[in-house]
C-alpha cells in the first residue's frame, strides 16, 4: 500500500483499489480515476481532458477549454463555472455563496485519526492504513477545508471527510457541506438502494443512472426506515457473483443526503453527506466543523465479495469494545408476550422457562418505570416502579440472574411523555418551534440532546440503574422522528445547527454509557429499523432489524440488510403466530431458520408453547450454540433472491471453508413442481463435504466435493412432490430447510 505523491498528482493504492486526483490549473482538485490497482510509475494526467464546449463559461479568460462544468472534480463548488450540484454552499458576509477553495497543501500520515464526536472505521495499528490530508483554502474569506482520504493496506476501502477551518476574522454560514464528492467518468451503472417503511425495511429498489438526479435522504432527524444511508452503483450485469460496484456507506444516523447527478455528457457526480435541508452551521473564526465519514467499498468480483469486504470492515474496525468479537447471546424478550401487562412474577416465569430451554438472556421491555403503564405517561423518568417491581431492577434482576439466565433491560433514553415529572420540571427540554403546534408520535416528544445539561441528566438517571442492578444487555429504542426542530437553548442564527447538534448529543451519550459499562452489550432500535445504519453500529454492534418479525416478511428485510451489514448485527427473533405483525401463521422451524441468520432470540411467551414446541425450541437453541460463531461470523452469500423468487437462498462459510450452513425457505407451497437445485459458492471446490439435514434423501447424510455442490448444485427438488409417502412431513406454505456441510 502506499500514497504515490508526484508534481500534482495523487495517487492512493493498495493491490486491489487505485484512486488518483491532479490539482487542476485553478488550484481546484480533480478526479482521474477510481477502480482496480494500476501501475504507479505512470502519468495519469492524460486523463483529465478539455475541449472547448458551446455555451461553457471558463475561470480563464485566454482558455477556452477549460470549464469546470466538463471536469471530474473531487469538491465541486458553485459559482465558478461548474453548474452541477455542489458539495459546498457557504454564505459570506457580503451575502455571497460564491468560493474558490484551492489546493494549499497536503500531508500524509500513517493510520487513521479518531473523528471528535462522531463514529468512524477505525485501525489498531498503524500499518493497517495510510491517511492522505489535502488542504483547500478559499483565499478571499481564508476558510480551509482538509479532505481526508484514508486507505485501507488489505481492504478495498476508501474511507472520506471534510473538515472546515475558519481562519479568518469574518464568521460564514456553511449551507451545504457535505462528506464526499465523487466524480465518474460515465453514467453506466444501476443504482440500487434499500428503501422501504416500518415493518418492511431495506428492502432492495434497482434502476439504471439516467440524466438527472437520483437520491435517496432523510430529514427525519434519523437515517429512517424509509431510506437507508447505503448505496450501490453497479455495472450492468453485476450480480451477487460477479461483475464490478462501489458501495457507499454514510456513517451517520441523522439527517442525510446521497445523490447520484448524471449530466448531459453523462459524467456523474455522486454527492454524499449531512442533508442541506434544514441545516445552517454558524462557522465563527478560529472554530472549525467536522463531516462524518463516508466508507466507499469497491469490487470487481460482484456483490457478495461487496458485502464481505464491507461486513468485516464494520465488524472488526466499525465495532467497538468487549462484545465486538463475542458470539451474541441467545434473548428470550417479553415484550409480544405480555407488552404493558405484566408483574414481577409473570417475568420471572418467562425468564425461568427460557432458562429452561437453554437462553442466556431475559430482556424487560417498556413498561418498568416511572408511571409507565401504557404509551402516554412515563418516558423520561428512569425510576423503577416499585409497584410492579418491589425491590426495583437491581431486585428483578438478582432473582432472574439468581435462575442461570443473564438480565437485560429495554430504555427508550431521547424521548419524553407530557405526562412524566421530567417534562413537567423542564418543558423546555424538548425540541419545538415556539408558538407553533408541537406534533406528537406514540405520544412522545423528542429530549433536545443539543443541550448538554439535558444529556448529563439522562446519563445521570440510566447510571444509577445501570450501576445498581446486573444488567449485561441494554436495548436503546427510539420511535419518534423530529418535529418542529428548534432548540431554545440556541440563538436565532443556529438554529440550522439543531438537528445535527442533537445527533452529536446522542453520539456523546452513547459514548458515555459503553465507557462507563463495557460489560454491557447495547442494542439498538428505532421503531425496529429506522436507524440500522453503520453510525450506530459503533456504539451498539447489534440491531434490532424490524419491529416485523414474521419469517416470510424477514427474508426480504434480512436480504437487502445484508448487503451492507454483517449478519451478526441483525437482531432476529422468534415470534408468536399468528404474527403480531401481518397474523401469519408459519411453522415454528421456518421462523427458527430465519432466525438463526443474526442475533438469536426468542419475542414469545414460552410459557404457553405446547411440550412439543418447548422440545423443538430447545433443539433450536442447541442448534444456535453449535453454531452462531460460524453464522454470525462467517462469509455470508446470498444465492437466490426473495425479491425475484418464491424460494429464497442463502449460506454462509466459515474463514477455514470446513464448515458451512446453507438456509432454504419456499414462501408459498407449490404442486408437480420442476426439479430444482441451487449452486453453492464459497466453498474450498477440492473438498468432500458431508451433508446432513438433507430430507431429500430420505434422511441420510450425503457426501459431495465442493466442486460438485459449486458447478452442478445442492439438489432442493421435493421427494414428495406428487403423492406424500408414509412417514413424511407433506410440504407445506412457508416452508424451510437447513443443510450443514462439514468437510471430511
Amino acid at each position: 500500500m502506499t500514497i504515490h505523491v508526484t508534481d500534482t498528482l495523487f495517487h492512493l493504492r493498495n493491490d486491489s483499489l487505485s484512486y488518483i486526483m491532479q490539482i487542476l490549473p485553478n488550484g481546484y482538485l480533480g478526479q482521474l480515476y477510481v477502480g482496480p490497482a494500476v501501475p504507479l510509475d505512470v502519468d495519469y494526467s492524460y486523463l483529465l481532458e478539455f475541449a472547448a464546449r458551446p455555451t461553457s463559461a471558463c475561470p480563464f479568460y485566454d482558455n477556452p477549454v477549460f470549464s469546470l462544468e466538463h471536469v471530474k472534480q473531487e469538491y465541486g463548488q458553485y459559482g465558478g463555472s461548474d453548474y452541477r450540484q455542489p458539495a459546498v454552499v457557504m454564505s459570506q458576509p457580503d451575502g455571497s455563496t460564491v468560493t474558490t477553495f484551492q489546493y494549499e497543501s497536503h500531508r500524509i500520515e500513517a493510520g487513521k485519526s479518531r473523528l471528535d464526536g462522531l463514529p468512524a472505521t477505525y485501525v489498531e495499528d498503524d500499518s493497517e492504513a495510510e491517511t492522505l490530508i489535502i488542504v483547500l483554502v478559499d483565499p478571499l474569506t481564508t476558510v480551509r477545508i482538509e479532505l481526508s482520504y484514508t486507505l485501507f493496506s488489505s481492504r478495498p476501502v476508501l474511507t472520506r471527510t471534510a473538515r472546515f477551518i475558519n481562519d479568518g476574522h469574518a464568521e460564514v454560514f456553511l449551507d451545504q457541506a457535505m462528506s464526499a464528492c465523487l466524480d465518474l467518468p460515465d453514467s453506466e451503472y444501476e443504482w440500487r438502494q434499500f428503501s422501504g417503511a416500518w415493518g418492511r425495511e431495506r428492502h432492495l429498489k434497482t434502476r439504471t443512472l439516467e440524466q438527472g438526479i437520483t437520491s435517496i435522504g432523510s430529514i427525519r432527524g434519523n437515517s429512517s426506515a424509509q431510506q437507508n444511508p447505503f448505496v450501490i452503483l453497479a455495472r450492468p450485469g453485476t450480480d451477487d457473483l460477479q461483475g464490478e460496484a462501489i458501495g457507499c456507506a454514510f456513517v451517520y444516523s441523522g439527517n442525510f443526503l446521497i445523490q447520484a447527478e448524471v449530466d448531459t455528457f453523462d459524467t456523474t457526480r455522486l454527492l454524499v453527506g449531512i442533508h442541506p435541508q434544514g441545516f445552517r452551521w454558524k462557522l465563527r473564526p478560529g472554530s472549525s466543523f467536522q463531516t462524518p465519514e463516508v466508507v466507499f467499498a469497491y469490487t470487481a468480483e460482484g456483490l457478495n465479495d461487496l458485502s464481505a469486504t464491507l461486513h468485516s470492515l464494520f465488524r472488526e474496525r466499525l465495532m467497538r469494545g468487549q462484545w465486538r468479537d463475542r458470539p451474541r447471546p441467545i434473548v428470550t424478550n417479553n415484550w409480544e408476550a405480555t407488552y404493558f401487562d405484566f408483574t414481577e412474577d409473570t417475568l420471572i416465569d418467562i425468564a425461568r422457562t427460557a432458562q429452561g430451554v437453554g437462553a442466556e438472556l431475559f430482556v424487560l421491555d417498556d413498561g418498568w418505570f416511572g408511571a409507565r403503564r401504557g404509551e402516554r405517561a412515563g418516558l423520561g423518568d428512569w425510576t423503577p416502579n416499585t409497584d410492579l417491581l418491589p425491590d426495583g431492577i437491581a431486585g428483578l434482576s438478582k432473582k432472574v440472574t439468581d435462575l442461570g439466565i443473564d438480565f437485560g433491560l429495554w430504555v427508550e433514553p431521547e424521548m419524553v411523555n407530557e405526562d412524566s415529572d421530567l417534562f413537567r420540571t423542564h418543558p423546555d427540554w424538548v425540541i419545538q418551534t415556539p408558538n407553533r403546534r408541537r406534533s406528537v408520535g406514540r405520544f412522545q416528544l423528542v429530549l433536545d440532546y443539543s443541550r448538554a445539561e439535558v444529556v448529563d441528566h439522562v446519563f445521570t438517571q440510566l447510571s444509577e440503574v445501570f450501576s445498581t442492578a446486573k444488567i449485561s444487555y441494554v436495548k436503546w429504542d427510539m420511535n419518534r422522528s423530529l418535529t418542529e426542530v428548534f432548540s431554545s437553548a440556541l440563538p436565532t442564527d443556529q438554529q440550522g445547527e439543531v438537528a445535527h447538534r442533537h445527533m452529536l448529543g446522542v453520539y456523546a451519550l452513547l459514548e458515555r454509557l459503553t465507557t462507563a459499562f463495557p460489560h454491557i452489550l447495547f442494542e439498538s432500535c428505532a421503531s425496529g429499523g429506522a436507524r440500522f445504519d453503520a453510525g450506530m453500529f459503533f456504539y451498539a454492534p447489534q440491531a434490532w432489524a424490524s419491529d416485523d418479525s414474521d419469517a416470510v416478511e424477514r427474508l426480504k428485510i434480512q436480504w437487502g440488510s445484508s448487503f451492507a451489514y454483517p449478519i451478526v448485527s441483525h437482531g432476529a427473533h422468534v415470534s408468536i403466530t399468528p404474527n403480531h405483525q401481518v397474523n401469519r401463521v408459519t411453522p415454528l422451524h421456518t421462523r427458527a431458520n430465519v432466525a438463526f441468520f443474526g442475533a438469536f432470540g426468542y419475542e414469545l411467551d414460552l410459557n404457553k408453547l405446547s411440550d412439543e414446541e418447548i422440545a423443538e425450541v430447545k433443539a433450536q437453541v442447541a442448534f444456535m450454540k453449535e453454531h452462531r460463531e460460524l453464522i454470525q461470523f462467517g462469509t455470508f452469500y446470498r444465492l437466490r433472491s426473495p425479491f425475484d423468487s418464491n424460494v429464497t437462498c442463502w449460506m454462509v462459510v466459515n474463514k477455514q471453508k470446513t464448515k458451512a450452513i446453507v438456509g432454504w425457505y419456499r414462501v408459498l407451497n407449490t404442486v408437480n413442481a420442476p426439479f430444482d437445485r441451487v449452486r453453492l459458492v464459497g466453498l474450498d471446490t477440492t473438498k468432500r463435504y458431508r451433508i446432513t439435514g438433507n430430507e431429500l434423501v430420505d434422511g441420510r447424510d450425503v457426501v459431495r466435493s465442493g466442486s460438485e455442490l459449486h458447478n452442478i448444485g445442492l439438489i432442493t427438488s421435493d421427494r414428495n412432490s406428487g403423492d406424500v409417502p408414509q412417514n413424511v412431513t407433506p410440504n407445506r406454505d412457508f416452508d424451510s430447510r437447513l443443510f450443514v456441510l462439514t468437510a471430511e
